[in-house]
């Protein structure tokens, strides 16, 4: 394998990863969502929460497939903003797939062939939902400097690809 090669084989390991954590954290969030959201729209939160499991599935058989450790979920994820009401579920809902659309937005870069359409498909379904979520659509989903999300950076937050960070607690466990 020669080194481009062997180079090209790694970022898109490192972009599965990472969008594999993103999952792990969105399924965590729309855990969340769903206990929070109106009855109005929980069909829609459960249906984003089957979403992401599913992704999630698949991202550990291509990290495997491609000879890594697929990265466990964190026992817990500290949430951005605090979730006490559907308003805010609402909010929550809308920066998880905001979030995950970059994440996929990195691993279309990185692949090629058809995982590439698979990330290309994951992005363009994250950015649909972060449009029905927030009723706001951006120029480039899934590219912050593009799109203008940069108010988290900004705050100097060191939030998750999706979003959220491992809670204290859980990284203390690892």
């Amino acid at each position: 394998m020669s080194e481009g090669t062997e180079r090209a084989a790694k970022a898109e390991l490192t972009a599965l990863q990472a969008a594999l954590a993103a999952e792990h954290a969105a399924v965590y969030g729309y855990g969340v969502v769903g206990g929070r959201i109106g009855e109005r729209r929980r069909a829609e939160a459960r249906s984003a929460y089957d979403a992401h499991r599913a992704r999630r599935d698949t991202l550990v058989r291509a990290v495997r497939d491609l000879g890594g450790t697929p990265v466990a979920a964190s026992a817990g994820y500290a949430l951005p903003f605090p979730v006490q009401d559907g308003t805010a579920a609402v909010r929550l809902a809308a920066r998880l797939e905001e979030r995950v659309a970059g994440v996929y937005s990195d691993l279309v870069r990185a692949a090629s062939g058809a995982r590439r359409a698979d990330a290309a498909g994951a992005l363009r379904e994250a950015a649909v939902r972060a449009v029905r979520w927030s009723g706001e659509s951006v120029a480039f989903p899934g590219l912050a400097e593009r799109s203008g999300d940069r108010t988290g950076e900004q705050a100097g937050e060191q939030a998750g690809a999706a979003g959220t960070t491992p809670s204290a607690s859980a990284r203390a466990t690892r």
